[in-house]
């Protein structure tokens, strides 16, 4: 795994703990809340889909095979696609440029980690290029 893939969960934890200490984080807006409640549950609902066990902070796959469940059902990487919303609707709804550059360095982390996963997820798992042919990586049906 390498450096910036290891990286991957402090910087969001980071950017999130960022947005929260200058303020940023918290919006009155009901869009802006639906969009953070929404990341929130996509987050735990991708989390319950693992087995006991087979969860880890790391990009490195533990599983006996590709997990096809909960929102897995739809994309591959739905914990940095909830990361993201998360931050970025935030990000959107409290726009500046220190917002933006939160939101940036987040997004080219979790682009990193997933670049990296991937890697790891097709060595590991024969079948993974057909379920990642047939699934979007971090926004269902679009990307």
């Amino acid at each position: 795994m390498n450096l910036v893939s290891r990286l991957a969960g402090p910087v969001t934890i980071a950017a999130i703990v960022v947005l929260i200490a200058t303020g940023n984080f918290y919006s009155p807006s009901a869009l802006v809340i639906a969009c953070q409640a929404a990341a929130v549950a996509v987050a735990i609902w991708a989390r319950r889909a693992f087995a006991r066990g087979q969860f880890a902070a790391t990009a490195t796959p533990r599983g006996e095979a590709v997990i096809r469940r909960g929102p897995y059902r739809v994309i591959r990487h739905p914990m940095y696609a909830s990361a993201l919303l998360l931050i970025w609707a935030t990000v959107l709804s409290h726009w500046s440029v220190l917002c933006a550059a939160v939101g940036a360095v987040a997004s080219l982390v979790a682009v990193a980690r997933i670049l990296d996963e991937e890697r790891q997820l097709r060595a590991r798992y024969p079948d993974y290029g057909e379920y990642a042919r047939s699934t979007k990586a971090v926004v269902p049906y679009l990307l």
